[in-house]
């Protein structure tokens, strides 16, 4: 339920999501079922060693009769876009679909394409199996607006998914709503009140990741190499505005910007040696400043 939450946010934040779990979690059909209930376009990239951003975004393709290069688009022109395992591609796939991320656009030869709305897309990664893969750099994990990170379900949930798995087929998915409605829908989350104690709520987060000893986090120094960006700043009000708007409200509340924070934060911090070395992780101080840092 957690992970079709943030699946949703992104939709209605207009942000890219990370997903990150071990293999047979249901990565894969999460995002496959979500874009069953759009009446959009779904590609599915299965990012290998041997990828090329040709594969990609596509490519200039000779005319042996006319003499000329005509460009053919690559899969990357979707609504939807799961990049499966992104972290077995080599550098230059990664960066090809990075810069589309950002830009909204690919540029194809002389010709540059604008992606069409809503354009997302959801990248999955296994924290197994390192060897042989090409882990994201720091300033690209920044680029997506939330990191996901799913665990095994409890006891109650696996003997559904038992329940539901063994049958001899899935039940069906029928489109629910249109990219027009996304858009529209986008439109009135960004309408959303946020009052300025919450915005200052929101700094006061942000900058306990950089001086940590202005809030009472002396501790966390020299556990903190690097703080949030300033996309940290931008991606918790807006992710809060779509977390208050599943919730029926047109105000953010203290409490949006909580539920939102691990997710937006988590792959933002960088933590030292020293932090390793005591076993603590980027959500553990992620914790220490929610808890600390004075609410509204």
């Amino acid at each position: 339920m957690r992970l079709i939450e943030r699946l949703i946010i992104g939709l209605l934040a207009n942000g890219h999501i990370l997903i990150e779990g071990v293999p047979g979690l249901a990565k894969t059909l999460s995002v496959r079922t979500l874009s069953q209930a759009i009446q959009s376009q779904f590609q599915r990239l299965q990012f290998t060693p041997d990828l090329l951003p040709a594969d990609l975004i596509g490519t200039l393709v000779y005319n042996p009769q006319s003499g000329d290069f005509t460009p053919k688009k690559g899969p990357i022109f979707a609504n939807l876009i799961l990049a499966d395992e992104i972290n077995r591609a080599p550098a230059k796939v990664q960066s090809a679909l990075l810069e589309a991320m950002q830009e909204r656009q690919v540029t194809i030869g002389e010709y540059t394409y604008p992606l069409d709305e809503p354009f997302l897309v959801l990248a999955t990664q296994n924290p197994i199996e390192q060897e042989g893969t090409y882990p994201l750099t720091e300033a690209q994990v920044d680029r997506f607006m939330l990191k996901v990170v799913i665990t095994y379900p409890d006891r109650r949930e696996e003997r559904e998914i038992m329940e539901r798995m063994t049958r001899d087929s899935l039940p069906p998915v029928n489109p629910v709503i249109s990219p027009e409605a996304i858009v529209r829908a986008r439109g009135v989350v960004s309408e959303i009140y946020v009052d300025e104690k919450i915005k200052d709520y929101v700094l006061d987060i942000v900058f306990a990741t950089r001086e940590p000893e202005e809030f009472d986090l002396a501790d966390l120094k020299p556990l903190i190499a690097y703080g949030a960006s300033p996309r940290a700043t931008i991606y918790l009000i807006t992710t809060a505005k779509a977390h208050a708007f599943l919730h029926g409200r047109g105000y953010v509340t203290p409490e949006d910007i909580k539920q939102v924070a691990m997710d937006v934060l988590r792959h933002r911090i960088i933590v030292t040696y020293e932090a390793e070395a005591e076993e603590l992780t980027s959500e553990d101080v992620v914790r220490k400043i929610l808890d600390q840092v004075e609410v509204p």
